[in-house]
């Protein structure tokens, strides 16, 4: 077993008995259940505004070369500059040596997940860069200093009066009132400062506009538009694979986005940024980046069977509905993205082997699949990569045997009958030794939680035949 999977256990388990932190989460996705479903009904056919979202993401992944070389073509045009980056490694690296080279001592940031992904922050940090998240559920974990949550809701784990007990250690012995509008008000002052001191802002991106060479970013606190307009410098981080065709749709795709993410018919603030400011304008950057991240995106898109994982737009439908997360929460997955999109994504760019458990840790009762508002089949993808992991070696042999045994008892009646009469006869006899709930009892496990099965006089299969005879004498 990896270390990722231990940990995940172990973790799974903590959070399971945990009912403070089942309660909460419990709260916040009743009330997104109910926003999500209000949401829905405000768009008139939901079901094909996801089918043409899903045709959308379907053409840009199909094309992608195309669509990116275009989007770079309109933003070198507009004077920005294009890096793009084979792994998290040659993105922090470009990041950091421009935060350097135009003396960069302060960064504000915008909620990026790609950015968590490659550990941009750290390596900010390392090289002595002060690094200020200010999306209030980033701020409030980055005072934690923990990862993000949720995709869109990075604390929703914790509640008013864990947040003002932060605030007091953290911020301002003083605050004695856990009203989120007080607590709001405390963090903004602190924001505020950062914002009009940074000389770099970094935001990631929903959305890469290809014949309009635009980003389109989506927030709902105001704070993506200061970090990108107040600072001298602004850099985009995000994958390659968040490039749209065409500027129209965004007509569909950012209300569908808000209805999936939040409930919401639109995000508070919908912005399209294209570039450095211009002469005769009164905001904007001075200079302009976009780096493109690649980091196992090309590996995945060159699996014809899997690729439309890359369609994923980030809203978090499938973490709201999933019951895996509602039990064990985000930070049981130990990974930048938790979750069934997280559960398919990660054993792709971060290995098979170390993050084969991820795929398993799911009940496959499709509900992902279900709201996915690009409707990807993910639910199908989770058993592709428990394929995956076994043909690539990474389960135990003892768990292959095992599989083996199984599949030539469901090929032959004969055997699977003696498999269940010498079950029945074997665990009967230890339990009238009493070692029942040993670690000889294969039912410990089950029993561990549950009321214990009696066991069967007979199988299925002889009262069956039984049952079928008196009926028909």
């Amino acid at each position: 077993m990896s270390t990722a999977a231990q940990r995940f256990l172990q973790d799974a388990a903590i959070k399971s008995a945990d009912l403070l932190h089942r309660e909460v989460i419990r709260r916040g996705m009743d009330s997104y259940d109910a926003a999500h479903l209000k949401g829905r009904a405000r768009i008139k056919d939901w079901e094909a505004a996801r089918q043409r979202c899903r045709e959308i993401k379907r053409e840009a992944i199909n094309h992608l070369d195309r669509y990116l070389l275009q989007f770079e073509e309109k933003v070198i045009a507009r004077g920005g500059h294009v890096f793009w980056a084979a792994n998290s490694e040659e993105a922090c690296t470009y990041v950091k040596n421009l935060a350097t080279r135009l003396g960069v001592r302060t960064v504000v940031k915008s909620k990026s997940m790609v950015t968590e992904e490659i550990r941009l922050s750290p390596a900010l940090e390392k090289a002595g860069i002060k690094v200020w998240e200010t999306d209030l559920g980033e701020f409030i974990v980055q005072l934690r200093d923990e990862p993000p949550y949720h995709i869109v809701t990075p604390a929703m784990h914790l509640n008013r009066s864990q947040i003002a007990q932060l605030f007091r250690e953290k911020l301002d012995p003083a605050i004695d009132s856990d009203d989120p509008v007080d607590l709001m008000a405390v963090a903004r002052r602190k924001l505020r400062e950062a914002f009009f001191a940074a000389e770099m802002g970094i935001s990631g991106a929903n959305f890469l506009v290809a014949d309009a060479g635009v980003v389109a970013i989506s927030t709902n606190e105001g704070n993506g538009r200061l970090c990108t307009s107040v600072p001298p410098i602004h850099v985009v981080v995000t994958g390659i694979e968040k490039v749209i065709p065409r500027l129209e749709d965004l007509a569909v795709l950012w209300p569908v986005l808000a209805t999936s993410g939040t409930g919401q018919g639109i995000t508070t603030y919908s912005t399209l940024i294209g570039g450095p400011r211009r002469a005769g304008e009164t905001d904007g950057p001075e200079e302009f980046h976009v780096v493109l991240v690649d980091n196992g995106r090309s590996a995945l898109l060159a699996d014809a069977e899997q690729r439309e994982v890359l369609h994923c737009i980030r809203c978090g439908a499938c973490l709201n509905i999933c019951p895996v997360f509602r039990h064990v929460g985000g930070h049981t997955y130990g990974t930048t993205y938790p979750g069934p999109i997280g559960s398919v994504l990660t054993p792709h760019l971060n290995g098979i082997k170390e993050f084969k458990h991820l795929s398993f840790a799911s009940s496959l009762c499709g509900a992902c699949s279900s709201v996915c508002p690009v409707k990807i089949d993910l639910h199908h993808h989770l058993l592709q990569n428990r394929r995956n992991a076994t043909e690539a070696g990474a389960t135990k042999s003892s768990e292959r045997a095992m599989f083996r045994i199984w599949r030539a008892a469901m090929g032959s009646p004969s055997l699977y009958a003696l498999g269940g009469w010498t079950v029945r006869k074997s665990l009967r006899l230890l339990y009238a030794l009493g070692l029942a709930e040993t670690f000889l009892d294969p039912m410990r496990v089950w029993n561990r939680y549950r009321s214990s099965m009696p066991l069967p006089s007979e199988s299925f299969r002889a009262k069956w035949r039984k049952n079928r005879a008196a009926s028909s004498s």
